[in-house]
This record gives structure tokens, C-alpha cells and sequence, in this order.
């Protein structure tokens, strides 16, 4: 679990540095960041999606997408050392930290 936190605080630091709507005050920033988005996947997000499932089963699975960007923004202002411009610097946050996720824990994991 630790190390999969340190891989995610990774991915969150390196995600803030590649895209120029994302900034991040240091890694101890992204290790706060990380935790709270486990906490907000594990406890918000599978409430939300449940609340939201017919419009989810409507838009064919596209509207997670939206409900990770909330739960990055809802992040985003819990936390002063992140911040995101706009919902869709968010939702390319949520993508390019996946993508880099996946490969850390290919990797490493």
C-alpha cells in the first residue's frame, strides 16, 4: 500500500510538471494529493456513480470521465499546493496521470 501511494505521488508530480494547466508546489504536495484522491476513489466516487448510473449508461460510459474530473477539481481545492485551470486541464490530468500511472505500475509495481 505504501508503495503503491509512492508510485501515485509520482505519477501526480510528474503529471503537474507535463501539462502547463496543472501546477504543483512540490512532492510533498503530491503525496498529499495522491492520498486524498485515494480517499475520494474509495469513498465519493463509487456513491457518485451509483447516483449517476442512468445518465453513465446514457452517454455509453463517457459521463465518468466527468465524475473523475470532479473528483480531481474537488481535490484540486482541498488542496493549496494543486491547482488546476479549468475542468479540462482536469480531465487531461485524470488521463495523462492513468497513462503514467499504468506505466509506474507496469514497471515498479
Amino acid at each position: 500500500m505504501l508503495w503503491a501511494w509512492l508510485l501515485n505521488s509520482v505519477a501526480v508530480f510528474a503529471t503537474a510538471k507535463i501539462l502547463p494547466g496543472v501546477e504543483i508546489k512540490n512532492f510533498w504536495s503530491a503525496i498529499v494529493v495522491a492520498a486524498l484522491l485515494s480517499i475520494v476513489n474509495t469513498f465519493l466516487n463509487p456513491i457518485i456513480q451509483i447516483i449517476s448510473l442512468p445518465v453513465t449508461i446514457l452517454t455509453l460510459g463517457l459521463f465518468a470521465l466527468v465524475i473523475n474530473t470532479l473528483m480531481i477539481m474537488l481535490v484540486d481545492a482541498l488542496v493549496d499546493g494543486f491547482k488546476i485551470k479549468s475542468f479540462w486541464w482536469a480531465l487531461a490530468f485524470g488521463l495523462v496521470m492513468s497513462l503514467i500511472s499504468s506505466v509506474l505500475f507496469g514497471v515498479f509495481g
